[in-house]
């Protein structure tokens, strides 16, 4: 017997699932497609912080340095 999958249903308009479609390759569903893109989401959005952090860390100056 296989694993059952809880799944739902995410209202979306047409214009919306037709641009969540083109993000996909064949054979990937919607789920596949989120998860992908959130991820990758996710990645930029810990990019972005670090730069900052490094950016922030070079206003400033050490003690020694005074």
């Amino acid at each position: 017997m296989a694993p059952t999958i809880d799944q739902t249903t995410i209202p979306a308009t047409q214009l919306v699932r037709d641009r969540l479609k083109s993000y996909g390759r064949k054979g990937e569903t919607y789920s596949e497609i989120l998860e992908r893109l959130m991820d990758a989401v996710d990645k930029d959005e810990f990019m972005d912080r670090m730069c900052r952090r490094l950016e922030e860390k070079d206003q400033f100056v050490s003690v020694d340095e005074i």
